[in-house]
């Protein structure tokens, strides 16, 4: 193996290029050999961006032409599954965005795959090496609030997500790709698994964008009950407008804590008293959670270099896909779902 990690990008969308710029300007034991995109114009604006010259329609064709130990999978859900079992196959360690999969059997598909050929496979959940949630979670763990009783998680963004992911059939919908990251860390800072969902959601703002997609919602309302008897709630809203907002309420025993705030800086103006003071939000994910990327790129290579496992792999990914089926079904089905009955669901079909 190189003294460098060398990667290659499979996806080079958004998500695509905030990984390489972590990879590119803040982790220097890694280097970008090669860029994956069946879209030319996405594959040539992220290559040039970022000085990435082997550039290939197919990770089938990287894995021909160029040497490489991990990659970053960043496209779109339904594919996750055969580009994670390609590269697993070749031996190749894996990044995989969330969210992990549509089914638990492609979940459960990929975690043999690595285990098999004995790579490492770590989930793209942000929150997870993000400063502000890594300082919560030591604190909670302490014992700073006693024992969690209720954990409040919001995903609000304020762009229109792409065709593909509007529709459940293709994405599995909001509660998969723009709130992974709140089924991930309610159960994460709970430390419980989800026991029972209850879910509802509405379409405000889809006749306005023009968007016929059977079954799109773009508010999302979930109640959790834990296994250990803990409560919680998930909001997600899509577009919102008014900007990126991520955050997080624990009530323990004896407090609270809160993760994040609407506020992007530490700036406020006052021009005069009509408009009064004014303070910059966030707006976009990539802002939010800059740190929580870089972090999550540092340990991905840290792994690879000492051959220990990632601090959060396939079985948190598909917990959370377990989370998103479940309040699928709930809202679906009009009712409460536990867990446990998409857990033993076999059949393998997303919901």
């Amino acid at each position: 193996m190189s003294s460098r990690i060398r990667v290659c990008l499979v996806g080079a969308g958004r998500a695509g290029k905030v990984h390489a710029n972590s990879l590119v300007n803040h982790v220097p034991a890694a280097s970008v050999v090669g860029i994956v995109d069946p879209d030319p114009e996405a594959l040539r604006s992220t290559g040039d961006q970022f000085g990435i010259d082997s550039r290939f329609d197919s990770l089938e064709a990287a894995l021909d032409n160029i040497e490489f130990e991990a990659v970053v999978i960043t496209t779109p859900t339904f594919t996750h599954h055969p580009i994670a079992l390609l590269a697993a196959d070749a031996g190749k360690h894996i990044l995989l965005e969330k969210p992990m999969a549509l089914t638990l059997a492609e979940c459960d598909h990929i975690m043999l795959a690595a285990e098999r050929s004995g790579v490492l496979l770590q989930m793209g959940f942000m929150r997870r090496s993000d400063p502000e949630f890594v300082a919560a979670a030591r604190r909670i763990q302490a014992g700073e609030i006693g024992q969690p009783m209720m954990i409040k998680s919001l995903s609000h963004g304020p762009g229109l997500p792409p065709p593909w992911a509007r529709d459940i059939r293709t994405s599995n919908g909001m509660l998969a790709e723009v709130n992974s990251h709140d089924w991930d860390c309610t159960r994460w800072l709970m430390s419980s698994n989800p026991e029972r969902v209850y879910a509802e959601i509405a379409n405000f703002k889809g006749n306005a964008h023009g968007i016929e997609t059977p079954g799109f919602y773009d508010n999302v309302l979930v109640n959790l009950r834990f296994e250990n008897g803990g409560l919680g709630s998930i909001s997600g809203i899509c577009p919102c407008e008014y900007g990126y907002d991520a955050r997080v309420e624990i009530v323990g025993e004896r407090g609270i804590m809160q993760i994040g705030e609407a506020q992007g800086q530490a700036v406020v103006v006052c021009t005069d008293r009509d408009h009064g003071l004014v303070t910059p939000i966030y707006r976009t994910w990539a802002e939010r959670f800059a740190w929580g990327y870089i972090r999550e790129m540092e340990h991905f290579v840290h792994c690879i270099q000492t051959d220990t496992a990632p601090s959060v792999g396939g079985t948190d990914g598909r917990w959370a896909v377990a989370g998103v089926l479940a309040g699928t079904k709930s809202f679906l089905e009009e009712r409460p779902v536990y867990v446990s009955e998409v857990l033993s669901d076999t059949s393998g079909a997303s919901q």
